[in-house]
């Protein structure tokens, strides 16, 4: 029994069975039979009375031995290229011209025996191509009309009329268990209006959606637009808003490229494809130089960014990757991630805490890491603000080891992943976190090596952060809780704040804060309004207010501080350095507003969140006695 197989361009073919073979060559040599004898009856003006059957006969039989010899050679019977294909059409001119090319040789050498005009070989051959062309089609478009969708395939429409929505729509067309069935395609080249790609029509362009929905009766819409930036994404989700419509996204174009996409790998458009961003290129050539071949050691492995880190740093082929966190299940998950096992036994993983100075020292001098991304950090705002202690014992202390233990190892390259909440910090993480930028470049002063910090906003989907709890939220019947009506954040997506990192560590000058380029803020309500609309529940919003510490709009870049673009995504500020020895724990909770009444380390006291002091530390600070 022939093997069904899928050839290129997605058609369905046979694995031609020998007695296949024979039929085309058969259908062949009737070819130019017909051929031969149609330039002929052209040569001599439609007559046949000077036609000698004997030598037509010789002649065709020339023909088709020929067409057997040249077309075995150039296996266009051997089932080189997909049957009916572009590829095998060229062959077939070629594998013609030579055969004419020989008939041609055979009427110059033998016009005494052959009473054959010379003319007959090139007249013939556009008959012959012809002929043995529309043979192969026939068949095609047999196969094709075998191998259309089931009944039950759900009526789609494919967004992007390019060569990603093209294959789409004709894989979709010739799979008999493509669960689509294409109706139509929405592109917005106006050169593209009257298109059509095996016979599915372009139907307009994006604001025509809704209209072209109602038309074709679609349920689905695919968009074949690879890494679609998110502005477009939602222009297109709001056209069908209403419509009970699903709107179907291809993966990333670096999985696609990584391996042949099914029609079964499309997925529901999420909301962090609608607030998102995709990666952008990076220079491979910079991160080699500096991962590659080298110790990397990263800290807080197991959280969210650390994680993805990992994974991307993975892919330079870095000497060893030293995985450092002090939750040993997280920890676990990263390394299944990775290698696909999770037994903890290499030493690949490290179960330790950065608030253990000794620990930490005795990891880098045993291990003597290269290059260090310093991930590790308590985030929650609200959390910190009842427990300032604890930010300050992981994000201040937790990272002066880390930054002591690199200088003693020797470390070349050093990552601190900071926020935006510590530029003009009004809560207790950006105080936090302020200080641990301001230590990295007092570390990269001392050492004169690369210490840089990285800042930047809110990552989408992480543990603990806005869009898992709407889910949950919404999951739970409601009501969904939002701040403030007009609170607005910077987002991105994981794997594209991760590979900025990466860039940033390449490019980055001691001491530097270097900024990734957030694109636009996004109102949380439009967010949560969004997430709703999505899910098709009936929910409410709740507005709880402004939590202490909590900024209404977030910024990127501290007030003195200046912005110096050194990559399209990525820009550079300087940041005053602060010597360690200056660290005081009272004056620090003083200068941040902190009253120390709250549970166990002290509460966020009731202060106007803009009179507090946002300068603990800096130059000048703490003044001088009498001052």
């Amino acid at each position: 029994m022939a093997q069904i197989t899928t050839g290129a361009g997605g058609l369905p073919r046979e694995d031609k069975p020998a007695l296949w073979f024979w039929i085309q060559f058969a259908l062949d040599a009737a070819a130019w039979i017909i051929a031969i004898v149609l330039a002929l009856v052209l040569r001599y003006e439609l007559t046949v009375d000077f036609i000698s059957l004997p030598d037509v006969t010789v002649y065709g039989a020339l023909a088709i031995v020929s067409q057997a010899v040249v077309g075995y050679a150039f296996a266009l019977y051997r089932g080189r290229y997909v049957f009916g294909s572009f590829n095998e059409a060229k062959l077939l001119v070629v594998v013609t011209v030579i055969v004419s090319a020989l008939l041609l040789a055979a009427s110059l050498l033998f016009y005494r025996s052959l009473h054959i005009p010379r003319s007959t070989a090139l007249i013939a051959f556009p008959f012959a191509c012809l002929f043995m062309a529309a043979s192969r089609y026939v068949k095609r478009m047999y196969v094709e009309s075998r191998a259309k969708p089931g009944s039950g395939a759900q009526r789609t429409l494919i967004y992007g009329a390019g060569f990603l929505g093209g294959s789409l729509a004709r894989r979709m067309n010739n799979d008999p268990q493509s669960p689509y069935r294409p109706v139509g395609l929405i592109d917005d080249d106006p050169a593209k209006k009257h298109l059509r790609i095996d016979s599915v029509p372009v139907m307009g362009r994006t604001e025509d959606i809704a209209d072209a929905v109602r038309r074709t009766r679609a349920t689905v819409l695919v968009v074949a637009v690879a890494d679609l930036e998110a502005k477009k994404l939602r222009e297109i989700s709001d056209q069908v808003a209403g419509q009970q419509i699903r709107v179907l996204v291809l993966p990333p174009l670096r999985d696609m490229l990584a391996g042949s996409p099914g029609l079964g790998d499309f997925r529901d458009v999420a909301v962090e494809d609608l607030i998102g961003r995709h990666p952008v290129d990076t220079n491979v050539d910079e991160i080699a130089g500096y991962l590659t071949g080298r110790k990397v050691l990263v800290t807080g492995a197991g959280g969210s960014i650390g994680s993805e880190l990992c994974r991307q740093i993975s892919a330079f082929a870095p000497a060893e990757l030293i995985m450092v966190d002090r939750d040993e299940s997280a920890l676990q998950s990263t390394q299944i991630s990775l290698t696909g096992r999770g037994l903890l036994d290499g030493r690949d993983t490290v179960l330790a805490d950065i608030r253990d100075a000794e620990a930490i020292g005795k990891v880098f001098l045993r291990r003597r890491p290269e290059v260090v991304f310093h991930a590790a950090a308590l985030k929650h705002v609200s959390l910190l603000e009842q427990y300032p202690g604890e930010a300050y014992k992981t994000n201040v202390l937790g990272t002066l080891n880390v930054l002591h233990a690199s200088l003693e190892a020797g470390v070349e390259t050093f990552v601190n992943i900071s926020t935006d909440k510590a530029a003009n910090p009004t809560s207790v993480l950006g105080h936090s976190k302020r200080m641990a930028e301001r230590m990295t470049a007092w570390a990269a002063r001392v050492s004169g090596r690369r210490f840089v910090s990285v800042r930047f906003g809110n990552v989408i989907g992480s543990r603990g952060s806005m869009l898992p709890l709407f889910t949950e939220q919404i999951r739970a019947g409601g009501p969904v809780t939002v701040t403030d009506r007009e609170v607005s954040r910077f987002f991105m997506t994981i794997p594209e704040a991760c590979q900025l990192l990466v860039q940033a560590g390449a490019i980055g000058n001691p001491g530097d804060v270097l900024i990734l380029d957030m694109g636009e803020p996004v109102k949380i309500l439009d967010v949560a309004r969004r997430m709703i609309a999505m899910s098709g529940r009936d929910v409410d919003i709740v507005f709880t207010g402004l939590r202490h510490g909590e900024k209404l709009h977030e910024e990127l870049i501290g007030r003195d501080e200046t912005d110096e673009r050194v990559h399209p995504k990525i820009s550079r500020t300087a940041i005053a350095e602060l010597d360690p020895g200056r660290l005081d724990y009272e004056e620090w909770k003083r200068r941040a507003g902190m009253d120390g009444s709250g549970p166990e380390t002290g509460f966020i006291s009731i202060v106007p969140t803009q009179q507090r002091d946002a300068r603990p530390y800096e130059p000048g600070y703490p003044p001088a006695s009498g001052q």
